[in-house]
């Protein structure tokens, strides 16, 4: 089995992507770090520091017995809200930008709780699935919607838009799947517009963001200053870049160089043909994923990769049209691109858990 996982072209990808990755957080984060540490390396160096960790990580996740997936998988999912809560606790609790979304740990290092919520959907979702033997009919909803509710208030609490977003698009996309009527889903979504509209309308910021998607060039001082150096970064890289290090956006013109917007950086410069590159080496991964999931045979199995291939899925493509201007901004990370450790041994743990049924399907 280790001779098969060494050699499956999913985990050949993700080592792929953990290198890009730290090449990435080095060459976005150089100039910020020098100037605001006193270190150009203090980004990489904590970065190289988490891959290893993350490499630890997905190691471990493939070694778990699929029947202790099974049985324990969706325990994961009380114990994120046990942690969004820790972000409330004075002591505990870390406020960064206006946003109570981490826990402070020994060493300087902090934990994003939200991250793992992102990924414990598709355990709890799995876990009710297979329980239910896919007669999503004879689920009692009531208690599900509580369950299900509480941590997603907390989100919008702290706040986390983002992965509010990414964890009902992922709850939208399975419900469909696993055949919940399309008129129920459809009387759902025209229900929850209007909510949408006063969490979004209600909020300033959010209200900005939105704005500032609309017509970046109104404000492009203020609202939509993010978005305008985005896309001048992605358009002054061209079709082959300006060269690895070489790119202007990150010299505090393109704020968050090294976290959200480290795709603009990347495109900056490796141009148009790397860019195409690296979002084609991410749609193998996914498109790798879904057929792992396609394959599976075991209803819980297939249930929860193709929760977490989706959970993947959708952070690129919300990060990638962010950048773009295709969406408007939301602090949302490029998986394996961004620096944090949180996100990326989270990741880690996610490809570790598809390599795990991938290994035992073979």
């Amino acid at each position: 089995m280790k001779t098969k996982f060494l050699s499956s072209s999913l985990f050949l990808s993700i080592v792929a992507l953990f290198g890009i990755g730290l090449v990435q957080v080095y060459s976005s984060s150089y100039i910020f770090a020098t100037e605001s540490y006193g270190d150009g390396l203090y980004f990489f160096k904590r970065q190289l520091v988490f891959t290893i960790l993350a490499g630890f990580v997905l190691f471990s996740a493939v070694q778990i017995p699929p029947e202790l997936i099974r049985k324990w998988g969706w325990v994961i999912w009380p114990v994120s809200f046990v942690l969004l809560v820790a972000t409330f606790i004075p002591g505990l609790g870390v406020r960064v930008g206006g946003a109570l979304r981490w826990i402070q740990l020994p060493f300087g290092i902090r934990f994003e709780p939200s991250e793992l919520l992102k990924i414990a959907f598709s355990f709890l979702f799995a876990s009710l699935v297979c329980r239910h033997q896919n007669h999503l009919k004879k689920v009692k909803w009531g208690w599900i919607f509580l369950i299900i509710t509480l941590p997603m208030a907390l989100l919008l609490k702290q706040p986390d838009f983002g992965s509010f977003m990414i964890i009902g698009l992922v709850a939208t996309a399975l419900l469909f799947t696993f055949g919940m009527n399309l008129k129920w889903l459809v009387l759902t979504g025209l229900a929850a517009l209007p909510a949408l509209y006063f969490i979004i309308w209600h909020s300033p910021y959010r209200r900005a963001r939105v704005q500032a998607f609309l017509d970046p060039w109104s404000d492009p001082a203020q609202k939509g200053f993010q978005v305008i150096q985005s896309m001048l970064s992605v358009h002054s890289g061209g079709l082959s870049g300006q060269g690895l290090g070489q790119g202007q956006g990150k010299l505090f013109f393109l704020p968050e160089a090294h976290t959200d917007f480290t795709i603009a950086v990347f495109s900056e410069e490796m141009g148009f043909l790397g860019l195409m590159a690296l979002l084609g080496l991410y749609i193998f991964v996914i498109f790798r994923g879904f057929q792992i999931a396609i394959k599976t045979a075991d209803q819980f199995r297939k249930t929860l990769v193709l929760g977490l291939v989706l959970t993947f899925a959708i952070s690129v493509f919300i990060n990638c049209g962010v950048v773009m201007g295709l969406l408007p901004t939301k602090g949302l990370t490029m998986p394996f691109l961004s620096y944090g450790g949180s996100s990326l041994i989270i990741l880690s743990f996610l490809f570790g858990i598809i390599l795990n049924v991938e290994m035992h399907e073979n």
